[in-house]
């Protein structure tokens, strides 16, 4: 049983995601690139348009949702992840053990609610608001599903 407070916090989490990302939507038109290139071994989430990068961000991995499995799993609990990527999730799982919060502690969360995206925005929503981050990005996974990251940090390209 999750605490009290949880629920309420859950749902702030969200709604300031949202407001983060409308705010990268305005400030570095995010959604409305051709193109992105996501460079895990640089850690790194790159924006381009006709060849040339736009926009660099430091991203760290929150987690995937699978179509197929109908859940969320935490990037901590994903081996095939590299580990520089992982320390803010492992940051929301330790949060999730300190306040007896299941779904920030255990590894895979099922989709109760029939609606997987919202899920893993949620989910999403809870680790930048822990790890303060910029705001969240969502790519899309061939099976139905999608890969969630954060941003440490966001820039034009110079």
């Amino acid at each position: 049983m999750d605490p009290d407070w949880y629920a309420g916090w859950r749902e702030e989490a969200f709604d300031q995601l949202n407001a983060k990302n409308d705010r990268l939507q305005k400030d570095f038109r995010l959604g409305s690139w051709p193109r992105y290139d996501c460079d895990l071994k640089a850690e790194k989430l790159l924006f381009s348009d006709q060849g040339v990068v736009k926009v660099v961000s430091e991203i760290q991995i929150a987690g995937s949702t699978s179509a197929k499995a109908d859940n969320w799993l935490w990037a901590w609990a994903n081996s095939n992840l590299p580990g520089e990527l992982l320390g803010d999730a492992r940051r929301v799982r330790s949060f999730g053990e300190e306040n007896g919060i299941d779904e920030l502690a255990q590894a895979y969360v099922l989709d109760t609610n029939n609606d997987l995206e919202a899920l893993g925005w949620e989910l999403t929503g809870a680790m930048v608001r822990i790890c303060g981050a910029l705001g969240a990005y969502r790519s899309p996974r061939g099976e139905g599903g999608g890969l969630y990251l954060i941003f440490k940090t966001i820039s034009w390209a110079s």
